[in-house]
């Protein structure tokens, strides 16, 4: 499995996780995303964005066409490709890191892949549409797999759980045998407990607190707590005051197992991650 080798292996190249926590920065280009809805729309920007994300240390960039946020309205295939993939074609000539789509439709995703990128982050962990599956296997494509109750439109209204941890395993472990039967590569699976989707904050810390269970899937782990409600909830922070509530939980994250983690400040969270692995790996890390 791949957390025994460590590689994740992509069309732009190996990650190498073996002694160092992977960065994947945010790109968002919707108008709604809950912390920077509307900054990265034009080509422009966004492109900006992309290669300031690579120059400061990120080994991944998520592009995302259609915001995840709670409550938050669902838009087309035709309309998340019209904004991703014009954006797309042009972050893929001026990166060259592996470039995730945030998306749980196999239509977007198919374009997408088609155009060079690398990675299927999926919210849904391969729920939502059949085909997303067999759509990433087909082009050997790495898979996110993550934790959802609910959809993101109604996941807020009361979540609940009877084994919150139990659970998440469950749902994680049924995703990835989806991903296995449809022929993706067993080292090219990542798994996400999901912070936020589904859950009150209380499960969010509970889930960041016993990460280390989650090991016990044998797959790398990505955690996303960057600038989310739970730093709020905790440190009473509006959304762009949230840097070192997320590096707390980064570097919590990190030490419980975490091997990628999911940002907006990739710069900030770099050197917060750079420090955390010094302590986790005794020194014996890689930048």
């Amino acid at each position: 499995m791949t957390e025994n080798n460590k590689i994740i292996k992509t069309n732009r190249g190996n990650l190498d996780y073996s002694s160092k926590t992977l960065i994947m920065g945010i790109l968002n280009i919707t108008p709604d995303s809950f912390s920077d809805g509307g900054k990265y729309n034009d080509l422009e920007s966004a492109l900006i964005r992309a290669k300031k994300m690579e120059n400061a240390g990120a080994d991944i960039i998520d592009i995302g066409a259609e915001s995840s946020r709670p409550y938050s309205d669902r838009i087309s295939a035709e309309e998340e490709k019209m904004r991703l993939l014009p954006v797309l074609k042009e972050v893929l000539k001026v990166t060259t890191v592996p470039i995730s789509i945030d998306s749980y439709k196999s239509s977007v995703v198919r374009a997408a892949l088609k155009e060079g990128a690398s990675i299927v982050n999926d919210i849904s962990g391969l729920r939502f549409d059949a085909k997303m599956a067999e759509t990433a296997a087909e082009f050997s494509a790495p898979v996110i797999i993550m934790h959802i109750q609910g959809r993101p439109e109604t996941m807020q209204d009361n979540p609940s759980y009877q084994n919150l941890i139990f659970e998440i395993k469950e749902y994680l472990w049924d995703g990835i045998k989806i991903a296995k039967e449809a022929g993706i590569a067993d080292d090219s699976i990542i798994i996400d407990p999901g912070i936020g989707f589904g859950k009150e904050q209380l499960h969010n810390l509970q889930i960041l607190n016993r990460l280390e269970s989650f090991k016990e899937l044998n797959y790398p782990i990505l955690i996303g707590t960057s600038r989310k409600s739970l730093i709020n909830y905790v440190n009473k922070n509006e959304v762009n005051e949230r840097l070192f509530g997320t590096a707390a939980t980064v570097s919590t994250s990190i030490i419980k197992g975490a091997n990628i983690v999911r940002i907006h400040d990739v710069a900030e969270i770099k050197k917060v991650a750079v420090m955390t692995d010094a302590v986790k790996w005794e020194g014996k890390h890689g930048k």
